[in-house]
């Protein structure tokens, strides 16, 4: 697997754990598929231990490149947002395996910068939903400053309410993705305040990979989202040389499509 998991905790603050990359290469391949629209063929890899490789398309190059290459002059923000989101999401299915949950994941938006939820997973308990976990990513320099800035007032608006239609129109595309029946009914009929949860992804310097500063990290999580500690959910990603980092690995990425589209 591409990523390993070590679980860290803050007792009844939050839960989560600390992602280690294992095979740079396995994961800058799957990051490709994704670009060039592959996120289902991802998906069979990540899941199926005896998945035979499926063929790179022979379209999507163009595509693929705006998502993955800066344009010169601007900042490489977004791209390293949807980046990020993209290895959010492959860690995702990874960990569900590990914990062997029945979950659905929404693939990653093949845009950059597009509003609403970073992702979303429905996690189900013997056909029921369990939880409806939202997904907030972010790949940054100050993490701390992102997460009091814009991580704790977008928690405060779904708490409030005021976007559970967002929720509803989400996990409807999701269920309805699955074959499920009548999934605007079961979507209309979750309990948001008991089964609404976050996962909060975020890229950390070296000055955040202790116990003590991860609760500074973090702090005003468990007063934005109330209740039980299965709700609040952290992930980290130390990557003491953030953006060179997810350069080289969109640019190995690129080199993986580039040889199935000359």
């Amino acid at each position: 697997m591409p990523l390993s998991f070590t679980p860290i905790g803050a007792g009844q603050r939050w839960h989560g754990s600390t992602w280690i990359v294992e095979d740079e290469d396995e994961l800058a391949g799957l990051l490709a598929r994704v670009a060039t629209g592959q996120a289902a063929v991802v998906e069979r890899i990540l899941h199926e231990t005896e998945c035979a490789p499926a063929e790179m398309p022979t379209s999507g190059f163009q595509g693929a490149r705006k998502l993955l290459t800066v344009e010169p002059g601007k900042s490489s923000a977004h791209r390293d947002g949807w980046v990020f989101q993209v290895i959010s999401w492959v860690a995702a299915h990874v960990q569900s395996d590990t914990v062997q949950q029945e979950v659905l994941i929404r693939p990653p938006q093949m845009m950059h910068a597009l509003p609403g939820q970073d992702g979303l997973i429905i996690e189900q308990s013997n056909g029921n939903i369990a939880k409806v976990v939202i997904c907030e990513d972010k790949a940054t320099t100050n993490p701390r400053r992102e997460f009091r800035a814009k991580v704790l007032p977008g928690l405060a608006e779904y708490e409030s309410g005021s976007r559970d239609h967002e929720l509803i129109a989400g996990v409807t595309s999701l269920l309805s993705r699955q074959g499920r029946q009548h999934a605007d009914d079961v979507a209309a009929s979750i309990f948001w305040d008991d089964q609404r949860a976050y996962r909060v992804a975020v890229t950390v310097g070296r000055g955040h990979t202790t116990l003590q500063a991860q609760i500074g990290l973090f702090r005003g999580y468990d007063q934005s989202v109330r209740g039980d500690l299965s709700r609040r959910r952290v992930e980290v990603m130390p990557l003491e040389h953030l953006r060179p980092w997810l350069q080289s690995i969109a640019d190995k990425a690129m080199a993986t499509i580039a040889p199935h589209n000359v």
